[in-house]
């Protein structure tokens, strides 16, 4: 019998129960669009970290301070006073594969403008920060090393501040208010959007760090040391020469650990991606199991398709029909099931994504790698749990069956 003709019959087989067809594929659609959906969603929050990172700026170094411990329990990471303002001066100029370093201290205050007032996030930071970040000014300037040698009272500020105290004025040579104590606006970031944290990236006042130790934070020593490396292949090199640098200003011996943390760009990405990379495999494999369950069904309904159709086997069988007419048959019907099943279920995870992305703002990015997968899978589902009933069915005496009522 020709591969065509087999085709035929198999297809007018389906068509004739399609309802009991479409309701093997079921299992199929829902496993395939459950799958794309969840792949989806994980792989577009994936992306998502990632560019995020990128937002950091490019080969950036972040120096951490280390853990301190009261009575003898420890506090955590970044806990301990360790880094200084001289820390950051002495690893920009005594290692030369750092071109920028800035000290970072943050603090949380209240500011005002006339009679409005937002709760901020105020970060002191060298003139070097906004090209560490690769973050641009919108209008006005960045203050400058001499700004930051005077503890200038001067501020740069985010998209959040500009709506949220000045609304349609222009906020370059105001005045602004934080604990009382004045600072000029003299620039204002372009938009950044959320951070690695989920917290905005806008709402944010940059000003000198010798301002912000000496009027606002009230702190002596930076939370964290910024710095940024002239190319990507001098990074290895780099923290190692860094963390030698701070372990001898910090007069630690051979048997001391460190007292800070140095993270590269590279493991940063892979400490925020860990997470989601962990959930897509998760949220993909329970989705898959549903792809398992729709080919039992298959197989199911495939066997008792052959009980039922004993008879019509025996008659093909009488006609000339041989078995691997009949193995071709059943085989191609299964396989027809679940890649219809696939096709359909592709479809609606596909959909599916678009209306997660669109109404519930989550990331996504179908993949080409994923709809491969799901469609191949599918094919192999058919043919995995199509060949035991077709196998079944091409077995079957023809003399029996032609018995068989």
């Amino acid at each position: 019998m020709k591969a065509f003709a087999i085709l035929l019959i198999a297809l007018r087989s389906l068509r004739r129960n399609a309802m009991r067809s479409l309701l093997t594929a079921l299992g199929i659609i829902i496993g395939v669009s459950a799958v794309i959906t969840m792949v989806s969603v994980g792989s577009g929050a994936r992306a998502e970290v990632e560019e995020q990172v990128n937002r950091l700026g490019q080969n950036v170094i972040l120096v951490f301070p280390g853990a301190r411990s009261l009575g003898g329990v420890s506090i955590g990471g970044g806990s301990a006073n360790t880094l200084t303002v001289e820390d950051a001066t002495a690893i920009q100029y005594e290692i030369p594969e750092v071109i920028a370093a800035s000290p970072e201290v943050r603090s949380q205050r209240q500011v005002t403008w006339g009679n409005r007032n937002w709760f901020t996030r105020i970060y002191g930071q060298s003139e070097d920060y906004l090209m560490i970040r690769q973050w641009p000014l919108e209008s006005g300037r960045m203050f400058g090393s001499e700004d930051v040698h005077r503890a200038a009272q001067v501020a740069v500020i985010g998209q959040t501040i500009v709506e949220e105290l000045f609304e349609n004025s222009d906020p370059i040579g105001q005045t602004i208010r934080v604990r009382g104590f004045p600072l000029e606006v003299i620039g204002v970031l372009t938009a950044k959007g959320m951070s690695l944290m989920g917290s905005v990236q806008d709402d944010i006042i940059l000003v000198p760090h010798s301002t912000a130790f000496r009027y606002i934070s009230g702190r002596s020593h930076a939370m964290v040391i910024n710095i940024q490396v002239y190319d990507s292949s001098a990074m290895d090199i780099a923290r190692e020469k860094i963390t030698d640098l701070l372990r001898e200003r910090h007069r630690l011996g051979p048997d001391q650990e460190n007292d800070f943390t140095v993270q590269t760009q590279e493991e940063v990405a892979e400490m925020a991606t860990e997470t989601s990379r962990v959930m897509t495999f998760l949220l993909g494999s329970i989705a898959g199991v549903s792809l398992l369950v729709g080919g039992i069904g298959i197989m199911n309904i495939m066997l008792v398709s052959v009980t039922e159709r004993t008879r019509e086997i025996g008659i093909r069988m009488a006609v000339g029909a041989r078995s691997r007419d009949i193995l071709w048959q059943f085989l191609i019907e299964a396989v027809l099931l679940s890649c219809f099943g696939g096709l359909f279920g592709l479809l609606l995870g596909i959909g599916a994504s678009q209306v997660l992305s669109a109404y519930a703002g989550w990331p996504v990015m179908i993949s080409t790698e994923a709809v491969l997968a799901a469609i191949l899978f599918s094919s192999a589902v058919g043919i995995f749990f199509g060949f035991y009933p077709a196998r079944k069915a091409s077995r079957l005496d023809p003399i029996d069956a032609l018995r068989h009522e």
